[in-house]
């Protein structure tokens, strides 16, 4: 076998995961799709290219017959009948895997990708607790001795698990010296460990896929879910994939990114900041165009993003599908009752809007926030387990429409500007120790948020951006001595040792990608060499 695997801290368990048998799969998986996962990946430089060059961002006229075509999806299992509330969180370590499957959610996004650090260790350790998860064996006793078990008293949150997207190698698992991409490690040692007993117990082998930026991109995970299910033996179309929809060029590809996985899929979501994220990164050479406000000044009330998250709705529903919400990142605050009274506040705000223009369910990141989303789809839907039924005839979608940032109003500022360096270097640092999801001045950070904060320096630097608050233009010079202020604030609320192995650093690798000249397509790429 040509397949080489690191035993670099190995987590516990781990000979139950790393199986000859398990990693034969992963190398036929690399052997079959790896040529198109390259290929995918150079069609997405490739189009940014044209997108530079002048060509217009619209709907695929080679795949209008699928939009205009009269299919659905297969039917969704009876397992994922219901999503009205759906937990996110990392799969390792232990305790958070338990906490989010007591949750009371309907459905754990079991998450391999943005809040989930890829070490070595918590990549095998995410797969420990999945396969003790599928089997109802998951328990953890803390250091304080406090234990953990799965409860016994109510159903478990429903298992979701999320791959790394394409774009990121897993350097651990090498074939004939080239490494397998995370998403396929993800996936295949999951699938084969799990499909059969997840069947078994009335569940099945479901996904999230991140990161898709055409259908052919998902023609390629269903190519990826049929010779899985063929190999290792369970039915054809157990699989079940549910698509963020968080890139702006697979906001025009809703229908056929469906279409392509309609034996599979199960819906789509709402992928907030990644979407902004995306639409800097795709349109970074358009100017003053696409600028977009400071953070916290986006919301999904404005027109370009009520236009992309209603299309969604209508693009489902049509289809048979789900339509999931986005995240609700703030998080309460049991040290601050004000604090924690707005943030259930903004949430329930945040699932009403959802569940009003038709969302079969949403995202919240804290177990507490769970009965609150609830709540709110409860008084929607009733007895209903979703509302696909609920078409949206009445919304009508144009490529102007979702392009057109400039109606997002709000302002951009040297405070907004100062947030997006602290954010993105403290949020980096947590990621570089080992932690993919951790809170930030009240809000869940993960890889999405950092990203669009250090896209955010980039492009201001970029544009030359005039600050309304102080009146500075956004140069090289201001932003490196705001990073400069920032991060020692943060070297004041950390340890030491801390600050000196995980926050340098990444300040450091801050201050590079926010003023590259070329912009950086992913942090976690940069940032992945950097761990073990």
């Amino acid at each position: 076998m040509a397949i080489e695997v690191s035993d670099l801290s190995p987590a516990e368990g781990a000979e139950k995961i790393l199986t000859p048998d398990a990693l034969a799969f992963i190398e036929e998986l690399h052997r079959r799709f790896q040529p198109e996962r390259k290929a995918r990946l150079d069609a997405r430089v490739e189009r940014r290219n044209r997108i530079a060059a002048g060509e217009s961002l619209d709907f695929l006229p080679e795949t209008a017959q699928v939009r205009e075509g009269n299919w659905t999806v297969a039917p969704a299992p009876a397992a994922l009948s219901d999503r009205r509330v759906e937990m996110t969180g990392p799969a390792s370590p232990a305790k958070m895997a338990i906490n989010a499957l007591n949750s009371g959610a309907k459905v754990w996004l079991a998450d391999l990708e943005d809040a989930h650090t890829p070490t070595w260790h918590n990549v095998v350790d995410a797969q420990v607790n999945l396969y003790g998860a599928s089997r109802g064996e998951l328990s953890f006793t803390s250091p304080e001795g406090k234990e953990y078990a799965l409860r016994t008293d109510a159903p478990l949150a429903v298992m979701v698990t999320r791959p790394r997207g394409w774009h990121l190698p897993e350097k651990h698992v090498v074939v004939d010296g080239e490494p397998v991409a995370g998403a396929l490690v993800d996936f295949g040692l999951h699938f084969f460990h799990n499909a059969a007993t997840l069947l078994e117990n009335g569940a099945g082998p479901y996904y999230y896929l991140p990161k898709m930026e055409s259908h052919l991109e998902a023609r390629l995970w269903n190519d990826i879910f049929t010779f899985a299910e063929d190999y290792v033996g369970v039915p054809a179309g157990s699989i079940r994939a549910t698509v963020l929809i968080e890139t702006i060029p697979a906001a025009f590809e809703m229908d056929e990114i469906l279409y392509e996985l309609r034996d599979h899929a199960s819906g789509l979501n709402a992928g907030r900041w990644d979407y902004l994220f995306s639409m800097i990164k795709v349109f970074r050479d358009a100017g003053k165009a696409f600028l977009l406000p400071d953070r916290a000044d986006v919301s999904m009330t404005a027109p370009f993003m009520r236009a992309y998250t209603e299309l969604l709705v209508k693009t489902c529903h049509r289809r048979g599908a789900f339509a999931m919400g986005g995240m609700a990142a703030f998080i309460p605050n049991r040290r601050e009752p004000e604090t924690t009274a707005r943030a259930f506040e903004k949430v329930t705000a945040d699932k009403t809007r959802e569940a009003n223009d038709g969302f079969d369910g949403s995202w919240v990141a804290h177990p507490d926030m769970v009965a609150t989303c609830r709540e709110v789809f409860d008084s929607v839907l009733g007895d209903k387990p979703n509302q696909v039924d609920k078409q949206r005839d009445d919304v009508a979608v144009t490529a102007t429409d979702l392009l057109d940032v400039t109606t997002a109003g709000g302002s951009i500022t040297e405070a907004g500007l100062r947030s997006n360096l602290y954010v993105a270097v403290a949020y980096t640092a947590v990621w570089l120790s080992g932690n993919g999801a951790v809170a930030i001045h009240n809000l869940m950070e993960d890889a999405a948020t950092a990203e669009i904060s250090r896209s955010q320096v980039w492009q201001q630097v970029r544009n030359a951006v005039v600050l309304e608050d102080t009146g500075a233009t956004v140069t090289e010079a201001l932003v490196t001595r705001l990073l400069n202020e920032e991060t020692e604030r943060l070297r004041s609320e950390v340890p030491e040792e801390m600050f000196t192995r995980y926050y340098a650093p990444a300040s450091a690798l801050i201050a590079d990608i926010s003023l590259a000249k070329e912009y950086v397509d992913f942090l976690t790429l940069p940032a992945y060499e950097l761990i073990d």
